[in-house]
């Protein structure tokens, strides 16, 4: 699963995801995204701006906004079999901004897990693939979601966890927002991301903790001691 990420680029590095793609508003750096935070997104119906959602899905259909909190991940291997995501999949289909993510490796024997912080090698911003939908309350108030697609681990993070959020490589950003294409080949974007372009390190247990939101989450736990 993917219960916490980061970012931290600014609002240029960040328009530079897509040719085109702007931002009407800057970007705040937010180094412990935990879900029912505000994400920066781009969704399919509006590829070209940089929009904000709730991390946890609230869907159209839903009676009260209890049930975000239980759909932060979607796995793709079933996103074609769950009523809630299958209409989504074809028609509200996103790209959620992220520096990196946090995922947490169990220790034999404790109770006590090891954070790791996940990024690419350049440092440079990247792309989860995620649904959105627009819930409307009983008060008349309107409400963007997103929900992060997971996949199976690749080689770098097998040794963490047994899951990993899908990266859209970034030749394939426009596929995956564009209107017109078959969901048979959008599930073909669905991998792991290539390992040998990301590298993963321990971090500070601060993390563990949404209340702690600084640079300090994101640096490889040696360095901390420096």
């Amino acid at each position: 699963m993917c219960g916490r990420f980061a970012l931290s680029a600014k609002t240029d590095e960040v328009e530079k995801l897509l040719p085109g793609l702007y931002s009407s508003k800057a970007i705040k750096p937010n180094y412990n995204i935990a879900p029912t935070n505000q994400v920066a997104i781009v969704t399919s119906t509006n590829p070209k701006e940089i929009t904000f959602a709730h991390w946890g899905l609230i869907p159209s259909w839903a009676k009260s906004n209890t049930i975000t909190n239980k759909m932060i991940n979607a796995r793709a291997e079933t996103l074609q079999e769950k009523v809630t995501f299958k209409n989504l999949f074809k028609k509200r289909r996103c790209l959620i901004i992220a520096n990196g993510f946090y995922e947490w490796q169990k220790i034999e024997g404790s109770k006590r897990k090891t954070p790791y912080f996940i990024k690419m090698k350049t440092g440079e911003p990247f792309t989860f693939a995620g649904l959105w939908d627009i819930w409307k309350s009983p008060d008349n108030e309107t409400i963007a979601s997103t929900v992060i697609i997971t996949t199976e681990p690749n080689e770098l993070m097998k040794p963490i966890h047994n899951r990993m959020p899908v990266i859209v490589l970034p030749e394939e950003r426009k596929i995956w927002l564009s209107e017109d294409i078959n969901t048979n080949d959008l599930s073909m974007l669905l991998r792991p991301y290539p390992a040998d372009a990301m590298e993963a390190y321990e971090v500070s247990e601060q993390v563990n903790s949404p209340i702690n939101n600084n640079e300090f989450n994101i640096l490889p736990i040696n360095s901390c001691f420096e």
